[in-house]
């Protein structure tokens, strides 16, 4: 029907959201609602004019560089390393905090070990493309508070990646004691090594 799906899709997708961005910057409302509501309007549930999910899921991979490469443009490597002590204290301590509240709460309602812990891994997380995105321009391009804020993000994402290699071990055999004391081992070293 469309002899380029991807113009077709990126025209629709910033036609849409400029559209609805108005009517949403005049009712006061976020706009990352609106990118939300755009997806339903434009994805199979509603009109179906973007039904390719591997088209889509390039597109966002485009947009996820463009978000980091901001945050890279916005936070050179020296700041990063003046941040360091503090992102890392705030970071771990926050991150341990919510893992064992998260993980407490979910055993107390019932869910197995391995349900709760991945609950309270869950919940030590903030997005950073939303952070970002909600960040006022500002505070990320001039005030000391933005720069913290993207370097605990930063260290956010490191302790992301610890909690995703643990998902492809196999949780079915037994509760993986070892990688649970790694991953504890590796925030509190962390932690003492901020504080050195």
């Amino acid at each position: 029907m469309h002899s380029d799906p991807i113009i077709f899709t990126i025209f629709l997708i910033f036609a849409g959201a400029a559209a609805l961005a108005t009517l949403a910057l005049y009712a006061r409302q976020s706009l990352l609602v609106v990118y939300i509501v755009l997806g339903v309007l434009l994805g199979p549930s509603v009109t179906n004019l973007v039904s390719d999910p591997a088209l889509i899921k390039s597109l966002s991979h485009i947009g996820i560089i463009f978000l980091l490469f901001l945050l890279g443009v916005n936070l050179g490597p020296q700041k990063l390393i003046e941040q360091f002590r503090m992102s890392t204290i705030v970071t771990g301590a926050s991150s341990l905090l919510f893992l064992l509240t998260g993980g407490v709460l979910a055993l107390l309602l019932g869910f197995s070990p391995i349900e709760a812990l991945v609950i309270g891994a869950a919940m030590m997380f903030s997005s950073t493309i939303i952070a970002l995105k909600l960040l006022p321009t500002t505070v990320l391009h001039h005030q000391h508070t933005g720069e913290i804020i993207i370097s605990i993000l930063l260290f956010q994402d490191l302790i992301a990646i610890l909690i995703l290699m643990l998902l492809p071990a196999d949780w079915q055999a037994g509760f993986p004691f070892m990688q649970i004391l790694k991953l504890l081992a590796s925030l509190f070293g962390l932690l003492v090594f901020a504080l050195l």
